[in-house]
């Protein structure tokens, strides 16, 4: 393994990634409804801010601002004929930060949904999607990143599109969904089924995960389905800080810094050997995930009993697997940002 990626994997035992990325350009100045993609042209200072944060809190990679990069996504802002531009820039913001940083830093080109349905259930062609997500990889590979990084799926129709993608750019590529509809997506994928289908894909993912989801409980549930698999692949963790609140006319994330670093450590122990934050996480929650990963054992699998205890109740019963499985998923259109 040559890439810069599988090197780091090679050299250490766990690597912490970056966290939110939303959470922290609202927190920048950046309006509800306003497409953080712009910002690599219009603001370049904050969003090397936001990349310069994960690296001081001791992130080993972080994710570029390019997750609604795709051009069905930009189309809602007009911007549909700048998908290359803005991926291209983001990955050279990313790239100048990393680069300067005086140890290795890895640059993941993020690759959000495209906000479509796909066939057969919506109108979005297997074809057309490949062509969204070609385009936009082309950009990031541009600008210089060391690996695609796909995240937040909900349907593995999507996911393998962009996979199909990701090889005629000649990338490395990671990739996450989010199971947040009783421990599966929110188009019916298990845990168990994305592990198979991973293994089924050519070129495969370097590793593998879950994202985002409904809390940092039911993301180590789904962890730990992963690794019951076997499959030797490495598995990412990034799990949101809490559960979303609604507090003085802002979503806030009730996970402190000591309960994320409490998560970092159980989705170590859990198997994950890439672990980050989603939705709400800040460079405080990083700097207390890297303390935590450096400082304390490895230890057993905890049990479900134990993670609930430490990190709060599971969304559901189920982890959306076995014959108690009957998961009611309601009707909603896909998720449109990252958090």
């Amino acid at each position: 393994m040559t890439d810069a990626l599988s090197q780091m994997m090679e050299t250490h035992d766990v690597l912490l990634a970056d966290g939110a990325t939303g959470t922290n350009l609202f927190n920048m100045g950046l309006q509800s409804g306003d497409a953080p993609e712009l910002w690599n042209t219009d603001e370049p200072a904050k969003i090397m801010a936001l990349y310069q944060g994960s690296v001081d809190a001791g992130s080993d990679l972080f994710l570029t601002n390019t997750f609604g990069g795709t051009a069905a996504r930009l189309k809602l802002h007009n911007a549909q004929n700048r998908v290359r531009e803005l991926s291209r820039v983001g990955a050279e913001l990313g790239r100048e930060v990393a680069d300067k940083a005086g140890r290795k830093i890895v640059v993941a080109g993020s690759v959000g949904p495209t906000g479509e349905i796909m066939e057969p259930v919506g109108p979005l062609s297997h074809a057309l999607a490949v062509e969204m997500f070609h385009e936009q990889a082309d950009g990031l590979k541009e600008g210089g990143v060391d690996v695609l990084w796909l995240e937040t799926i909900s349907a593995p129709e999507e996911y393998r599109a962009a996979a199909e993608a990701f090889a005629l750019v000649g990338l490395p590529w990671c990739g996450t969904m989010s199971f947040d509809t009783a421990g599966r997506t929110m188009m019916g994928m298990t845990s168990e089924a994305m592990a198979k289908m991973v293994e089924e894909i050519d070129p495969a993912p370097l590793a593998y995960g879950a994202n985002c989801g409904t809390g940092a409980s039911d993301l180590l549930r789904t962890v730990q389905g992963f690794a019951a698999q076997n499959t030797g692949r490495p598995i990412i963790a990034k799990g949101n800080a809490g559960i979303p609140k609604y507090v003085d006319g802002h979503i806030h994330y009730d996970g402190t810094p000591e309960l994320m670093g409490e998560y970092a450590v159980m989705a170590r122990d859990c198997g994950a050997k890439i672990i980050g934050g989603c939705c709400g996480t800040m460079p405080d929650h990083l700097r207390q995930m890297r303390a935590a990963l450096d400082e304390r054992p490895r230890g057993e699998m905890p049990t479900l009993e134990q993670i609930a205890a430490v990190l709060g109740d599971f969304s559901s019963t189920s982890d959306g697997t076995g014959d108690d499985a009957a998961p009611e998923r309601k009707a909603r259109g896909n998720r449109r940002r990252r958090s």
